[in-house]
């Protein structure tokens, strides 16, 4: 949790960076940070098969098996890095053109120029993105969620002083703006890396490097990774038209929607993630250690904590949603629309924290698939389905995406939650630690 809040701080003093200059840099950054979350995507996906591998293989006492996956897992990050350069390179403009081109607002033009720019340098670190989110996912496998906090903290310690001091100017350092905020998280991430393959190299790290060999563990970590990947992207591509729609607003509606999702993020969403990858690591260490009714007892037990307290913290969101908004901006339109989403983030938290912990619980057992459905029908039926239905086709504007923000995650938590209570993932998760051999079929429960 601390991890998270550090790593969501980061981000946040990002866009409260921007909002010092003018809304066309919020729009700017919110916008390119869509395409930045794809390769953020893939290395959460593959991370995700890190730290269940990681998990299940440490339960089980398979660390041959546990080495190869977070070996292999490593190679495929930083190499599918390198067609995010590649696009950042090339596309940059033309990426947050697209979105542009949906609204008149003359204030789209600042937009693109500065999302680009932003893109192109975020897009650099790819390979880094991928390394961060793998290694940490890996220990965090192990039991050691302690090393990624300190990695991770520090690095996004030094990133927000270096997002004030590029963006500013402050000292020697000349005035980048925009540019300055994308340039201190590239190299954030990219400290990062370095300082997380340093430490699985070291002796301080029950993982070890080995030669990668065999064909089976390469395919679980893609067979489980592909849906939480595709899930990434589903929602990713459901951004660039939500986005559209709320350009075509209004600027001021379409940062008032990022510093709205922001606030929800900075405040709840450290709890919920972090509760979600301790269910996911309690979970696999479970099943690893051929106790399925733990695993399935912690699942609930994670997902009761995880609403109670994100619960309290949300109320005070809601009641104080307008004093939070003007921490990034002070545009009276702006202004007014951000709270609006603040509040509607506050009142769908609770259903997120649900629902993050009972993906974290079926991704322990290595099962992706149905929280990538989940979330491939909520966010296109609900978010923008009934935002473009409601708000542009029957005239109720941006209410209508309060609502939707609402109902995306009620369908949500209700499908996994039906999922996780039939506990065929349990079988799921056995079965393939029996395929890579972390797992005696003799030891197995009936």
């Amino acid at each position: 949790m601390a991890e998270q809040l550090l790593r969501t701080l980061m981000r946040t003093t990002d866009l409260v960076v921007a909002g010092f200059f003018s809304p066309a840099s919020v729009a700017a950054v919110g916008l390119a940070d869509i395409y930045a979350r794809f390769p953020i995507r893939f290395g959460i996906g593959i991370g995700d098969s890190a730290i269940v591998l990681s998990s299940q293989d440490t339960g089980a006492d398979a660390i041959a098996n546990r080495n190869q996956a977070v070996t292999q897992a490593l190679l495929l990050g930083i190499l599918g890095g390198i067609p995010f350069i590649v696009f950042g390179f090339f596309f940059n403009e033309w990426a947050i053109d697209v979105l542009g081109s949906f609204t008149d607002d003359g204030a789209i033009t600042d937009v693109v120029d500065y999302g680009s720019t932003y893109l192109f340098v975020i897009l650099l670190s790819s390979p880094a993105i991928h390394i961060n989110f793998i290694a940490a996912r890996a220990i965090q496998g192990t039991g050691d969620t302690r090393t990624p906090m300190v990695i991770n903290g520090a690095v996004n310690v030094l990133n927000i002083g270096l997002t004030v001091a590029l963006a500013f100017g402050v000292g020697p350092l000349p005035e980048f703006g925009v540019i300055g905020i994308a340039a201190a998280t590239a190299l954030g991430d990219t400290l990062a890396a370095i300082a997380f393959l340093l430490f699985i190299r070291s002796s301080l790290s029950t993982l070890s490097y080995v030669r990668p060999r065999g064909v089976t563990i390469a395919k679980q970590i893609l067979i489980i990774s592909w849906p939480r990947i595709a899930e990434g992207v589903s929602e990713m591509i459901a951004e660039f038209p939500f986005n559209a729609i709320l350009l075509a607003f209004g600027t001021e509606v379409n940062a008032a929607y990022h510093i709205g999702r922001r606030m929800y993020q900075q405040v709840a969403s450290p709890l919920s993630r972090g509760y979600g990858v301790g269910a996911n690591v309690l979970v696999g260490q479970s099943l690893g250690d051929n106790d399925a009714g733990r695993a399935y007892y912690i699942g609930w037990a994670a997902t009761g904590l995880s609403m109670v307290s994100v619960g309290g913290f949300c109320a005070l969101l809601f009641v104080f949603a307008e004093q939070f908004v003007l921490i990034f901006t002070r545009d009276p339109a702006t202004v007014g629309y951000a709270t609006g989403f603040a509040q509607a983030y506050a009142i769908a938290a609770v259903l997120i924290a649900g629902y993050i912990a009972l993906t974290g619980s079926l991704r322990g057992g290595s099962e992706t698939i149905t929280p990538f459905v989940a979330r491939l029908i909520g966010t296109f039926v609900f978010l923008l389905g009934f935002t473009y239905v409601v708000g542009v086709q029957l005239g109720y504007g941006v209410v209508a995406a309060y609502v939707a923000v609402i109902l995306d995650f009620v369908f949500r938590v209700v499908f996994v939650g039906i999922v996780f209570y039939r506990r065929r993932w349990i079988d799921r998760g056995t079965s393939m630690m029996l395929d890579r051999g972390s797992l005696d079929e003799s030891a197995t429960e009936d």
